[in-house]
């Protein structure tokens, strides 16, 4: 039979000290902290949902989205404290003990393990507000947690959302017109190719010069409806976290760059963050983005430097073997 009352939890958490400082700068930092984290897609029960968190030894913030409302939780260890009083009446623990066991139970989840972990979830909407539901356990009695959000302001689905989008779709533009810069050098050199005589050992490696309208107009037509299905928003999760994170960077450090002093900010430089501070941080890909076409750069007149500059000269080229006899 179970004791009525409170049993006094001890936890030993490492990297999660105390809260302490101005609780004004802690939620700023955990804002800044869910803006940096990616997107997830999560299949709870008959709801797909898109959603992003993060944990910090201040408190929370979640991110969730059915890709018609988009909710949001934000709360500091006062909140969680008193929350866990009230679902938790047989657990006595430090917020960051709650906080810490809370990023356990979703990072798997967030991460689409084959694994979930152990924690059972389930979601419910009332009215405009949707409850997260957890179910677990903790040092060997039962857990709950519920995650109350509420339906996000504007400028949160703006800066989550909108602008992040805005970029990804200018990057992406930018990326196609390098690509079709670097298509037709392709073509000028196969010409100048041609014009030397060479020809092709197989002919199933002829291609026509590259037209970017009509390549455009074709894909309108045969490649769109299906590029840009949306579906559940599952597609977005899994092929555009690594761009958006980037684009995520980016926004806060033009962010830092207006606030700040007025230095100078390198796009490479990420914002200055714990690593405690992003439990639920992932570890980034590379953006894969066409390099910009290098100019001619004037060289510097410096006779003593030994380096060899890029000869801008054009150099007769060599027939390559393989593709041309």
């Amino acid at each position: 039979m179970w004791n009525s009352g409170p049993v006094k939890t001890s936890l030993s958490i490492p990297g999660w000290p105390l809260p302490s400082g101005n609780s004004k700068w802690q939620m700023e930092e955990l804002e800044q902290g869910l803006l940096m984290q990616p997107w997830a897609w999560l299949q709870l029960a008959e709801n797909s949902l898109l959603a992003k968190a993060c944990i910090t030894k201040q408190g929370y913030a979640l991110l969730v989205s059915d890709l018609q409302q988009v909710w949001h939780e934000q709360v500091d260890t006062s909140v969680v404290s008193q929350r866990a009083k009230e679902l938790n009446k047989r657990l006595t623990a430090p917020p960051a003990a709650f906080l810490c066991h809370l990023d356990d139970l979703l990072r798997p989840l967030l991460k689409d393990t084959a694994c979930p972990g152990k924690a059972t979830f389930s979601c419910e909407r009332v009215a405009e507000a949707l409850t997260l539901r957890v179910r677990s356990e903790l040092s060997g009695l039962p857990f709950y947690w519920n995650f109350h959000c509420i339906l996000a302001s504007p400028s949160l689905v703006s800066q989550h959302l909108i602008r992040p989008l805005m970029g990804m779709s200018l990057a992406l533009q930018c990326q196609v017109r390098e690509l079709a810069t670097l298509l037709h050098m392709k073509d000028l050199e196969i010409q100048d190719y041609q014009e030397s005589g060479a020809t092709l050992s197989r002919d199933r490696l002829k291609t026509e010069p590259f037209e970017e309208n009509s390549f455009m107009e074709q894909f309108m037509v045969e490649k769109l409806p299906e590029a840009c299905s949306v579906g559940d928003g599952r597609p977005f999760v899994m092929n555009l976290q690594s761009l958006y994170m980037a684009v995520a960077r980016q926004e806060i450090q033009v962010g830092q760059k207006h606030q700040g002093t007025g230095a100078p900010q390198t796009s490479s430089s990420a914002p200055s963050q714990g690593t405690d501070s992003q439990l639920l941080n992932q570890p980034e890909e590379p953006v894969s983005l066409a390099p910009s076409l290098p100019e001619p750069e004037k060289e510097p007149t410096v006779p003593s430097s030994p380096v060899q500059r890029p000869q801008l000269l054009k150099v007769k080229r060599k027939k390559p073997r393989g593709l041309f006899s």
